[in-house]
């Protein structure tokens, strides 16, 4: 994935003898006890959001995303421009945002993950086996040989 802009939000203390700033954002001055700095400009806290969402970004954490002249949190830059990959077992896309479960080079929905005989689902710490590029639970790998995780 290949980010054009990744910022860092810092929220700053408006002295109370310095001169009221412009909010990038709206354009009034920012009276407000505190204001976001991003981008190398300053915000109001509420003017500071994701082009998609709408969500706030200084509420979302220390980071924002630009692309395309778009201001947008983590998940909405993963949703338009991450890179996505496949099931091992569906076959069906995985959004780059959505957590995923691996064994070697397998990448698989997290509903995905289990055995492909029984239909057992694993948990994260369950004991799982490959065998032919398949996960199988013990019960079904004791049928035959395969590689052990």
């Amino acid at each position: 994935m290949v980010l054009e802009k990744e910022e860092s939000v810092s929220l700053v203390p408006l002295q109370s003898r310095e001169k009221p700033r412009g909010c990038a954002g709206c354009n009034r001055r920012i009276r407000d006890r505190f204001m976001l700095q991003a981008l190398d400009r300053f915000w109001h806290e509420d003017c500071l959001k994701c082009a998609c969402c709408d969500c706030r970004l200084g509420r979302m954490g220390s980071t924002l995303y630009t692309r395309a002249n778009l201001i947008l949190c983590r998940r909405d830059y993963l949703r338009l421009f991450g890179v996505t990959g496949t099931c091992a077992a569906c076959s069906k896309v995985i959004p780059a945002f959505e957590m995923v479960m691996r064994a070697r080079d397998n990448v698989y929905h997290v509903d995905c993950f289990a055995c492909q005989r029984c239909g057992l689902r694993f948990c994260v710490g369950d004991r799982f086996f490959l065998k032919n590029n398949m996960i199988l639970c013990q019960t079904d790998y004791e049928g035959g040989s395969g590689e052990r995780q």
